[in-house]
């Protein structure tokens, strides 16, 4: 059971953020366990064949900070965001920043009571190697798997955050906590949710600051184990299932001819927050096309904008979902 108690000062201090390492840790249940994660094969058949033909990367190392049985994590390869929109490296150098001493803690606490596997056990006499040996493998992993898609994942995750951005202003905190995990449960002031067998964790925010991360590849929500990590809750985003598509909807009929084809294929896509950089993704044509059609949706009051970190955002208006 995880269990958060939050004052008023905590409510109004949630913060939305993503995080590249949090992608790139949890990005290795989908390599462990693809029949899990039937949504990002097209991903996992690229990145095996990435992997397999990299000469550098320690793969032992890299299979090993994923625990069998439980899939925890060390805490210290994902620090909390400090930011809404961190930059991979920024977080890579927190990541090298960390005592040797708490970076062997963390992987102790991720295996619990299980032995330590042969990698990690070789390198667990020097702590310090052991940070530096799992800081490189985070960072060339990063480089091979997830920077080449980063800006499409961001999109996806960043549309979350407006989404749910919107969901606080319209339904205010409890809403939106409770839609953070099917089991969450909000108490007179207490988050708590059954996310995992193992994980016992009931510490109050006090002032710390209650951070939310959507995640791409969390089936759950998840959270930092110890009770003296900034208090955290990642959530699975929404729209992963677009995160891979290469094709658009053709849609057809009515909407087609009032419209035209290309304003009508955006208002279908637009079901929830998407750039301008995804949305010409999706639809194959140019970014600066898809921005002519996105102003004239705009103007017309079919679409609606908003900017979050350096993107802009557009969704369907309650006249847009009508229409459609």
């Amino acid at each position: 059971m995880l269990s958060y108690r939050l004052g008023v000062d905590d409510l109004a201090d949630m913060r939305f953020a993503c995080s590249p390492l949090l992608e790139t840790a949890t990005s290795l249940w989908a390599l462990r366990q693809p029949e899990m994660y039937v949504l990002h094969l097209p991903w996992v058949r690229r990145t095996r064949a990435v992997l397999d033909a990299s000469a550098g990367l320690d793969r032992a190392l890299l299979g090993e900070l994923v625990v069998n049985g439980s899939g925890w994590l060390p805490d210290f390869i994902t620090p909390r965001p400090d930011s809404p929109l961190p930059d991979a490296n920024e977080e890579l150098s927190r990541v090298r920043a960390t005592t040797p001493g708490k970076a062997l803690a963390d992987v102790r606490a991720a295996y619990a009571h299980r032995p330590l596997p042969p990698r990690i056990a070789e390198l667990a006499h020097d702590p310090a190697r052991l940070r530096d040996a799992i800081a490189e493998t985070v960072a060339n992993y990063w480089q091979l798997a997830v920077a080449p898609h980063w800006p499409r994942m961001r999109a996806v995750l960043e549309a979350d955050m407006l989404h749910r951005a919107r969901a606080l202003a319209r339904d205010g905190a409890a809403a939106l906590l409770t839609s953070l995990d099917p089991t969450a449960v909000w108490r007179e002031g207490e988050l708590s949710m059954n996310v995992h067998r193992d994980l016992h964790l009931s510490t109050a925010v006090a002032g710390r600051g209650l951070w939310l991360v959507p995640t791409l590849f969390a089936r759950h929500a998840i959270s930092p184990v110890g009770p003296d990590e900034p208090p955290t809750i990642s959530y699975p985003a929404r729209g992963v299932a677009t995160l891979w598509e290469t094709g658009a909807p053709r849609p057809e009929g009515a909407l087609t001819s009032l419209v035209g084809r290309r304003k009508a294929e955006l208002l279908v896509l637009l079901d929830g927050p998407a750039s301008t950089t995804e949305l010409a993704r999706r639809t194959g044509v140019t970014a600066s096309a898809v921005s002519h059609h996105l102003a004239v949706l705009h103007t017309t009051g079919l679409v609606s904008r908003a900017r979050v970190g350096r993107a802009v955002l557009y969704a369907r208006t309650e006249l847009g979902d009508r229409l459609v």
